[in-house]
Parts: C-alpha cells; sequence; structure tokens
C-alpha cells in the first residue's frame, strides 16, 4: 500500500538519477501539496514529533517531510518538486549556515517566494537553548547516555568550550544518537518553549483555510 515513505523513497531515486514517474504518480495518489526540505534525518524526527505531539498526521494533510542528505541538494530537490517538476509548494527548515543553499536553490526552481525557516546555529542548537544544560543532561540520563556524556566531557577537546557546546557536539558523535535525539528532546518542551523556527514552520504546514 502507498504511503507517504513510499514517495520520500521515489523521490530520493529520482533526485539519485532514477526515473520520476513513480514519484509523480504517488504524488498523485497521495495527494501531496507540500514538500518540506529538510537537511537531514533528525530535524525530520524533530518535525514529526511536534506535529505529534499537536495531533497533527502531517501525511494524511498532503505534506511530504523529505530528509535530503544535506543541505547542498536543496537545489536538485527543489527543481524536481518544485515548478519545474510536480509543481508542490516547497518550504524547509535549515541552519543559518545554509540559508544561501536554500535561497539559490528555491531561486533556480523558481520557487524563490516559498518560506524558508532558519536556526541560529542548528536546530540541536535551538532545542537545547529552549531545554536548559540541566535539562538536556536529564533527558541524557534517562536514555542511558550520561556516563558516555561525561566521558565525552572529559576529553582535551572539549575542554575550554562550555556545557552548552559540548552537549551539542555530544549529540552528533555516534551514529543515529542525534536522530534519535530530535525527537526526545522536542518530546520534552514546553508546550510556550518550542524553538520559533520550528513552531512557524509547523504552523505554516496547515491546510488551506484550516483555523489557525
Amino acid at each position: 500500500m502507498a504511503d507517504m515513505g513510499s514517495f520520500q523513497e521515489a523521490v530520493t531515486a529520482w533526485a539519485a538519477g532514477g526515473p520520476g514517474d513513480p514519484a509523480r504518480e504517488l504524488a498523485e495518489r497521495l495527494a501531496v501539496r507540500t514538500v518540506v526540505l529538510l537537511e537531514g534525518p533528525s530535524d525530520a524526527e524533530a518535525v514529526g514529533a511536534l506535529a505529534s505531539r499537536r495531533g497533527r498526521d502531517l501525511a494524511a494533510e498532503g505534506v511530504c517531510v523529505l530528509s535530503m542528505g544535506g543541505a547542498m541538494s536543496v537545489g536538485r530537490f527543489a527543481g524536481l518538486l518544485g515548478p519545474p517538476g510536480l509543481g508542490l509548494r516547497l518550504t524547509g527548515l535549515c541552519d543559518e549556515a545554509e540559508r544561501g543553499y536554500y535561497v539559490r536553490g528555491l531561486e533556480r526552481a523558481g520557487a524563490a517566494q516559498e518560506e524558508v525557516f532558519v536556526c541560529a546555529a542548528d536546530l540541536e542548537d535551538e532545542l537545547i537553548r529552549a531545554l536548559g544544560v540541566p535539562r538536556v543532561e536529564e533527558l541524557v540520563e534517562a536514555e542511558g547516555d550520561l556516563r558516555a556524556l561525561r566521558t565525552f566531557q572529559r576529553q582535551p577537546a572539549q575542554q575550554g568550550r562550555t556545557p552548552h557546546q559540548q552537549v551539542r557536539r555530544f549529540l552528533g558523535t555516534k551514529k543515529g544518537r542525534k536522530i534519535r535525539y530530535g525527537r526526545v528532546l522536542v518530546e520534552a518542551l514546553e508546550p510556550d518553549r518550542v524553538p520559533a523556527p520550528l513552531d512557524a514552520l509547523l504552523a505554516g504546514l496547515r491546510p488551506p483555510g484550516a483555523p489557525v
């Protein structure tokens, strides 16, 4: 049975040089209207977690949350999914350092008017600031990673860095950890502490005519 995961796989294969017909057919069958272009799977986990907390089913709303495997791919995906390709609405969430890739990629695809939400450093940085380091360390302990964090913090390369910087770096040191914590950190947020870029992205994904 076709689902949004099938569409994501078809688009990724298309971007890698495969045929576009499977993605085109699935977009029509699933009534896809918007694609959220994200650098990686940890961002996708965070977006999905916030949507779930707010009772949203993005796939049912015709929204595809797509991990591109790097911000430099945004031009290729925008060309396939935006005005030159499937004609879908595009949006995204990126780090400040990646804003240029998004701006240029969307401009080339004729989608420069689409809104992209920018994190000051990256989404993990925004989430750690929203929660505070003590709360993040509580979550790390609950996940069974506190000993690994303390070992990491004692490394010579981490001396002189703030606890915030150390925790942020720690989340990216092991394959899969950043993805897991993308969801863990979002699920722990107080409702009024959701980072502004993530909050605005989700608000902007509401279907036309839906109440705010």
